[in-house]
């Protein structure tokens, strides 16, 4: 009986079995609000397993496809680190724009929060430039993707000169570090049925009523970019009807990092999602894990908006080469942000300096952002990491166009 049930459910599309998981942790914080403590530990084991899993799979990965590598790898990462950049400094345009269409002012009468934000985005800088120079070893145990990124391409690139039979299990170590993350994917119903239940039976949405409007604007620039500037960007490259690979991306990846809320947790996924679309392995080993450091679009968003919002509670005139400006601290401090959950909303600090609003005011905006980010941090890192994988994809089938005209089934992944 066991091994039927088995069966059936590897046999199963795992999006139903994440719908069904979706259900269920509804029904439960719903009717049985007594047992969510117990099925909250579900979701807790599944976001520590992928948080645990992530950090030695990029390294094994990226170093890999450096000692595989081709002069083809070299000259294909350009185009997708173009797109990441675009990409985010659109998104932070796009939460500019939102802003001056509805203004929006806070009551600013949250405690300041117990945090030490940057001083400026040039230590934005020199916190990413130490990150590099890491320790290996510490890097790998604090999930410090910018320095395990860095020795995996120094490792990588010496293996690159080194025999075939060290070659070949350096690819031997990634295909077993690959299967292990496909075991732990396929228990992410349970761990969404966890996820679900908990935020819905401790959160819920009450919380939520008096920031209705700042909320509004953030998931409004959220939507308006993975649904119309995305896609924008995407037809501009391949010439073709994106929405089959938007929607997909949305729904296999976005879904997944909406419950995480940890673009880091989420590599595992989108690196599962990219073989199924057909995108070479050398590749989206490097440029998953890379967009998951640097292409944080919803983070843009949630620094330019919620910057603008203090901005006008205060009275603050903002002109239109003060918002570009915005538009661009907001891009270098996105890509300065944690891939963890609330990452970017230390930023904030960073870009309500450039208004000359203190530490004391913009900290208690930071608070503002932590209580929203029941919707607002879910749905950012739901748009930063779809959009990784986006990308990655939209560079590839750039690629094939120039070879060949594309085909729907190039825009869908295979089961």
């Amino acid at each position: 009986m066991l091994h039927q049930i088995g069966r059936k459910y590897q046999e199963t599309a795992l999006i139903k079995l994440i719908a069904l998981g979706l259900f269920i942790g509804i029904a439960i914080a719903v009717a049985a609000p007594e047992i969510i403590p117990l099925v909250s530990v579900l979701g807790e084991v599944f976001v520590m397993a992928l948080k645990g899993v992530a950090p030695i799979l990029v390294f094994v990965l990226v170093m890999n496809a450096m000692a595989q590598r081709t002069s083809e790898t070299n000259v294909f990462m350009k185009p997708i680190v173009r797109l990441y950049v675009i990409g985010t400094f659109c998104a932070s345009l796009v939460g500019v724009a939102m802003s001056f269409l509805f203004p929006t002012t806070l009551s600013l009468s949250v405690a300041e929060a117990e945090m030490k934000p940057p001083s400026g985005i040039v230590v934005v800088l020199h916190k990413l430039i130490l990150s590099v120079v890491d320790n290996p070893v510490h890097a790998l145990t604090t999930a410090n993707y910018i320095g395990i990124l860095a020795w995996a391409v120094l490792l990588g690139l010496a293996f690159h000169h080194s025999s075939d039979s060290s070659k070949a299990v350096l690819g031997d170590l990634a295909k077993a570090v690959t299967k292990i993350v496909q075991w732990v994917i396929r228990f992410a119903p349970f761990g969404i049925m966890g996820l679900v239940a908990d935020a819905i039976g401790t959160s819920g949405l009450g919380a939520l009523i008096s920031y209705a409007q700042i909320l509004g604007v953030l998931l409004g620039a959220f939507f308006t970019v993975a649904l119309v500037m995305n896609p924008l960007i995407v037809f501009l490259h391949i010439h073709r009807n994106p929405y089959p690979l938007v929607l997909t991306t949305l729904r296999e990846s976005g879904l997944y990092a909406f419950f995480t809320r940890s673009s880091a947790a989420n590599i595992p996924v989108n690196l599962s999602l990219c073989k199924r679309l057909g995108i070479h392995e050398d590749i989206y080993s490097i440029s998953i894990p890379l967009g998951a450091t640097i292409n944080m679009s919803g983070a843009a968003i949630t620094i330019a908006v919620l910057s603008l919002a203090a901005a006008n509670t205060l009275g603050i005139s903002v002109d239109m080469p003060t918002a570009l400006l915005l538009s661009l601290i907001a891009t270098v401090g996105a890509c300065g942000a944690s891939g963890v959950a609330g990452g970017s909303l230390l930023l904030i600090p960073v870009a309500c300096a450039s208004f000359g609003i203190g530490n004391d005011i913009a900290m208690q905006v930071v608070g503002v952002g932590f209580i929203i980010g029941v919707l607002q941090d879910s749905c950012e890192t739901a748009l930063n990491s779809s959009s990784d994988v986006l990308f990655t994809a939209t560079a590839e089938l750039t690629k094939r166009a120039k070879e060949r005209p594309l085909t729907a089934a190039d825009l869908v992944p295979k089961e």
